[in-house]
């Protein structure tokens, strides 16, 4: 299952203060305006690829710019399904959050049940793994929260701990293999996150326009964030 795009939105550039402490919280300071926000989305084509994918053509304006772009996502069941939980009660040590790229979907596991299921969007090339800074991919591997903003242009912002040793590790052996340029840097800033406002549709749609991060609906996002902690383990899978 793949995600086709002419043009893709956005970018997301933060820096984060780590305050130290039981309550800490990190507070994030953006460092640019956001783009011209994308208005007046409308789907002009929609149909099912008979792979179990859903083929929209779609269309929106951003500054003076038309947009037409096609998104191929697969259908995902069981969206509106919601188990009352409370998040005062949960262990979070027990919460497990599970990104899959090919899906499209961030789930929440709780004592190894799921309990959630989101649509998530990524970067323009959600199945490739990140290779360095600027590539707008989003890294596989097993990564933890390390930081949350609760104040962020995104709604709600959760840092991941990439550069991991892992991510360390593959990047140098990229660069000695000549598969990217011994002047790369690693990256970083690397999360989950909403959306503006009024923009969950993008998400909808499955417009791939993060910088390599992973978006939700904003109600999406705001629950997510009261059931992890600092620590809880996010695994991201092609």
């Amino acid at each position: 299952m793949t995600h086709c795009s002419i043009r893709v939105y956005g970018g997301l550039k933060t820096v984060f203060t780590i305050l130290a402490g039981v309550m800490a919280l990190s507070v994030c300071a953006q460092q640019k305006k956001i783009p011209d926000v994308p208005q007046n989305l409308k789907v002009l084509k929609e149909y099912s690829d008979g792979k179990g994918n859903i083929v929209r053509e779609i269309q929106y304006t951003q500054g003076l710019m038309r947009v037409t772009e096609t998104t191929i996502t697969p259908k995902v069941l069981s969206f509106s399904r919601r188990v009352p939980i409370s998040p005062d009660t949960m262990n979070k040590d027990s919460v497990m959050v599970l990104v899959d790229k090919t899906r499209y979907t961030v789930q929440v596991f709780y004592k190894k049940r799921m309990v959630r299921n989101y649509r998530a969007v990524f970067g323009p090339n959600p199945k490739a793994n990140k290779c360095m800074e600027g590539d707008r991919c989003t890294p596989e591997g097993i990564f933890h929260i390390s930081a949350k903003n609760p104040n962020s242009k995104y709604t709600k912002f959760m840092l991941l701990s990439y550069p991991n040793d892992s991510a360390r590790h593959r990047f140098n052996k990229l660069k000695e293999e000549g598969k990217i340029p011994k002047t790369a840097r690693i990256g970083g800033d690397i999360g989950i996150h909403g959306i503006w406002k009024g923009g969950d549709d993008m998400i909808e749609m499955g417009v791939g326009w993060t910088d390599g991060c992973v978006a939700l609906k904003n109600k999406d996002i705001e629950e997510l964030y009261t059931f992890v902690g600092l620590g809880t383990k996010v695994v991201i899978r092609k």
